[in-house]
């Protein structure tokens, strides 16, 4: 009898079971940030902060649906992507409603608490970079949380941004500056996940 590992269908299995593992720490890893970071920007009253800690809810939220979606069809592997893209898109619209909000009711964050908790975040979500790194073209269902991935670290770098701006001026505006940016990139993320969820969902129709 010919040996697993060179039958097609275990290479697959093996694959979802390398999937269902990567997605799982970076599921934990994600949820774990969310509180800490929603907390922490609560508490030092940035929009740049509370938009990464959605950022990080909406990731746990895909990676949970992901992990659901290893081993199913690629219809509903790309019905499943369409729902994350629509995550993305909230989370985006979340953000630029507190933008819009603090305009009306302006604060000055807490620059060290903003900077501390960029950095722990970075530090998080280049881990799960990382680990999603080899899985970024296995289908429709990983690419899209690779997508996520990256953006993370995008809005990372841009609250560290923020957070030396707002000490540098001692002013609120860089970090709704922030908030700004990073609302237009969540929503035209969202685009993107849901063009291409839209054509996988086509395909396998």
């Amino acid at each position: 009898m010919a040996d697993c590992c060179h039958n097609t269908s275990c290479a697959i299995e093996a694959l979802k079971q390398r999937q269902s593992k990567t997605l799982k720490i970076v599921l934990g890893i994600n949820a774990i940030m969310f509180v800490v970071v929603f907390v922490a920007g609560l508490l030092a009253h940035s929009t740049a902060l509370l938009s990464d800690s959605l950022d990080n809810l909406g990731d746990a939220l895909t990676y949970a649906l992901s992990l659901y979606v290893v081993s199913r069809s690629a219809r509903e592997k790309a019905v499943v992507a369409l729902f994350k893209g629509g995550l993305i898109l909230l989370a985006g619209l979340f953000v630029l409603g507190q933008v819009i909000y603090r305009l009306f009711v302006p604060a000055l964050p807490l620059f060290d608490t903003m900077g501390g908790i960029g950095v722990l975040s970075l530090l998080a979500n280049s881990l799960c970079l990382f680990l999603l790194w080899k899985h970024r073209s296995d289908d429709i269902n990983m690419s899209s949380v690779w997508a996520c991935s990256r953006n993370d670290i995008a809005t990372n770098l841009a609250v560290i941004v923020a957070a030396g701006a707002v000490w540098l001026f001692n002013a609120a505006w860089p970090d709704l500056v922030v908030g700004l940016a990073l609302s237009v990139l969540l929503i035209s993320s969202s685009a993107k996940v849901l063009a291409a969820a839209w054509h996988a969902l086509r395909r396998a129709a």
